[in-house]
């Protein structure tokens, strides 16, 4: 199976959007992870101040899981631009359509990403 230019082209728009909704999810957890706090030491309880830290380490590894999700879609982005769109980065087989319309960005297939995880390759 391999994908006609609209299908690409289908594609390729759904991970640019997704790109950019990624990407300000991103900066917003980031501003309020690094944002100072001005009322830390003042008269604030230590259970609040431990409340925002744990906030801010929620956001942190939040950002951290979306940054890369990021990655992922400029890989797809990528494989776009040379022409390998679809097509499994280990086995060389074809991505199933179901499963890149589930997610756009995946590089292999679920065969593939079994072996993957589970440490064979």
């Amino acid at each position: 199976m391999s994908l006609n230019k609209q299908e690409i082209a289908h594609f390729k728009q759904r991970l640019e959007e997704m790109r950019s909704q990624i990407t300000r999810t991103v900066a917003m957890s980031k501003k309020e992870a690094t944002a100072p706090d001005e009322a830390k030491g003042y008269s604030q309880h230590s259970a609040d101040e431990g409340t925002d830290d744990f906030v801010k380490q929620v956001n942190l590894e939040v950002a951290n899981k979306e940054f890369g999700l990021l990655r992922q879609i400029d890989r797809a982005l990528e494989k776009i631009e040379e022409g390998t769109y679809g097509v499994c980065d280990i086995s060389r087989e074809p991505i199933p359509m179901k499963r890149l319309e589930a997610l756009p960005y995946a590089a292999m297939t679920v065969k593939a990403q079994e072996k993957f995880e589970k440490g064979e390759l």
